[in-house]
């Protein structure tokens, strides 16, 4: 049985990236578990809008893979909460589509962030 589902973000400066999007999201931590040498965070989970968000230090060599977009989907009337999302993740970003009004929605923005991960928030 499927006990639960979760983001696994493999990242450098992991414990940076997670103050960032702590500040992103008004996330909160649920754990951190460090290396024996205190020097690396090996797991870490976030609570973000009930999604749990993983974390884990990116060894030194860039191990390839697929690329995928994370979202966050939201009911109308919280675009406020997108704003700020966007207004955080926007600083550093290498690649930023910019914030408005998309065909399905009244605010979307879709970025790849200074860590290098995809996102797109939307309502």
């Amino acid at each position: 049985m499927l006990r639960r589902t979760m983001w696994q973000l493999n990242l450098r400066n992991c414990e940076e990236a997670m103050a960032f999007y702590q500040k992103a999201f008004d996330a909160t931590i649920d754990c951190v578990y460090w290396n024996e040498a205190k020097t690396k965070i090996e797991h870490a989970e976030m609570r973000a809008f009930g999604q749990c968000l993983a974390f884990s230090e990116q060894p030194e060599e860039i191990v390839p893979g697929n690329t995928i977009q994370l979202c966050f989907h939201f009911q109308e009337g919280q675009e406020d909460t997108i704003r700020k999302a966007y207004d955080v993740l926007k600083e550093g970003a290498l690649r930023d589509w910019g914030l408005g009004p998309c065909d399905w929605g009244s605010l979307i923005f879709t970025m790849v962030d200074k860590y290098g991960v995809y996102w797109c928030v939307f309502c």
